[in-house]
C-alpha cells in the first residue's frame, strides 16, 4: 500500500522496549492487531492493512521484538512467550480500545493463541494462519515431541543449537564473503572470530543458524526463504546446510516483487535475524513456564486458514489433529478451518485478497 497510507509511531511497552507500529484506517475505528511471523516485519500484512482500512477498521502492525525498526534486546531469555505477550498486551492498552480483534501468522500466530490463552478479555475474535494451537504436553517439551516425530534434522531442532559441530564450522569458515547479519555491524570474519569459544565451536552469538543466514547475498536467501513450496515439513539432511536443504531455486515469488523483497532485506542487513531466532530458542522455555495452564483450553471466537502446500500442516500427524477434533477440543469455539488449494506457508502474502476477504468477513460477524 502507498507510504501515505500509513502512520508510524513508536510505543514503549515492557521493560523499556520500543516497538515500531505501523497502522492504516480511522483511528475509531475497531482495532485489529496483526501480528507477523518469521522471517517477516509489519510489512507482511500491507495488503490486510489496506483491506482493513477500507472497510473501516483500524489496522495496527507492529514490528515485533527483535525484528525491523523495534527494540532487539540481547540474551534468548528476553524473547519468551510472556515477554511477548506482554509487548501485545501493552500495545492493546495504548490502542486505547478495552478489546481488539487478531490476525496472525507463523510465529505471530504462537504467540498469538498464547494471548488467547492468558488474556481472553482482550480479544473479541482471532484469525490464526498456519500455525494451529496446540496444548502444552505435561510430559514431553516440544523440541522433544519435534525429534521424536521428524528427527533432529527438523529446521527448528536446528535452531536450537547454540554450538556448532566440526561440519558447522567447517561450513562457516569456508563461506563466501557476505552481508553483516549481526547487529553489532562486525564484518564476516570478526564474526566467525566471536562466534568461536574457547573449544573453537560456535556459541549462542551469534551462532550456527545465524550463520546460515548470513552466508551470502540476504536478497537471495529471502527469496529462497519465501519461495518454499513443498508439502513436508523442513528437514536438514546429515551433511546439509539450511538453505540447501529448502526446494526453491532462488527466484522471486511471483506474489513478491523486488521492491518488497528489497524493503525485507533493508531491514534484516540493519537488524540480522538473532532477535527471531531466539523465539524459536526458548520453546521449551516457554513450555516450562506455562505449566500453569496445562489443559485450559481457548475459548476465543477462532478462524483457521492454511494453504496446503504448507510445510506446518503436512508434519505428521497435524491433519488429522486439525480435521478429526483435536483442535476442536482445545479451542471449542473454533468457527471454521479454511484449506486454501496450492498455497504455500507465506499465505497472506500469497493469497492476498482471499486472506483479505476471510478476515474482514469473519471479523465483521462480531
Amino acid at each position: 500500500m502507498a507510504a501515505a497510507e500509513v502512520r508510524h509511531r513508536t510505543v514503549e511497552v515492557a521493560s523499556g522496549v520500543r516497538l515500531h507500529v505501523a497502522e492504516a484506517g480511522p483511528e475509531d475505528g475497531p482495532a485489529v492487531l496483526l501480528v507477523h511471523g518469521f522471517p517477516e516485519l509489519w510489512y507482511s500484512w500491507r495488503h490486510q492493512m489496506r483491506a482493513l482500512a477500507a472497510r473501516g477498521f483500524r489496522a495496527v502492525a507492529p514490528d515485533l521484538r527483535g525484528y525491523g525498526d523495534s527494540d532487539a534486546p540481547p540474551g534468548r531469555d528476553s524473547y519468551t512467550v510472556l515477554h511477548l505477550v506482554g509487548d501485545l498486551v501493552a500495545l492493546i492498552a495504548d490502542v486505547g480500545q478495552p478489546r481488539v480483534f487478531v490476525a496472525a501468522h507463523d510465529w505471530g500466530a504462537a504467540v498469538a493463541w498464547q494471548l488467547c490463552l492468558l488474556r481472553p478479555d482482550l480479544v473479541t475474535a482471532f484469525v490464526a494462519l498456519s500455525v494451529e494451537y496446540h496444548p502444552r504436553n505435561p510430559t514431553r517439551s516440544p523440541v522433544q515431541t519435534l525429534r521424536a516425530v521428524c528427527g533432529d534434522g527438523h529446521y527448528i531442532c536446528f535452531f536450537q543449537r547454540p554450538s556448532g559441530d566440526d561440519h558447522y564450522i567447517a561450513v562457516c569458515s569456508g563461506l563466501p564473503p557476505m552481508l553483516p547479519f549481526w547487529s553489532s555491524g562486525l564484518p564476516r570474519a570478526a564474526l566467525l572470530q566471536s562466534a568461536q569459544g574457547s573449544e573453537g565451536v560456535l556459541s549462542r552469538k551469534p551462532g550456527v543458524a545465524e550463520a546460515e543466514f548470513g552466508r551470502g547475498d540476504i536478497k537471495c536467501l529471502l527469496k529462497k526463504f519465501y519461495g518454499m513450496r513443498k508439502a513436508a515439513p523442513l528437514i536438514i539432511p546429515p551433511g546439509k546446510t539450511l538453505f540447501d536443504s529448502i526446494d526453491s531455486d532462488g527466484t522471486c515469488p511471483a506474489w513478491l516483487s523486488e521492491e518488497d523483497i528489497s524493503y525485507y532485506a533493508e531491514k534484516f542487513e540493519k537488524t540480522g535475524f538473532t532477535g527471531g531466532l531466539n523465539y524459536y530458542r526458548c520453546i521449551d522455555l516457554n513450555w516450562e513456564l506455562t505449566a500453569p495452564w496445562t489443559g485450559v483450553p481457548i475459548k476465543v471466537p477462532t478462524k483457521f486458514i492454511v494453504g496446503d502446500q504448507d510445510l506446518t500442516y503436512n508434519i505428521p500427524g497435524v491433519k488429522d489433529y486439525i480435521h478429526k477434533g483435536g483442535l476442536k477440543a482445545c479451542v471449542p469455539n473454533l468457527e471454521d478451518v479454511v484449506v486454501m488449494e496450492g498455497v504455500a506457508h507465506f499465505i497472506n502474502q500469497e493469497k492476498p485478497d482471499e486472506v483479505s476477504d476471510h478476515i474482514c468477513g469473519f471479523f465483521s460477524k462480531f
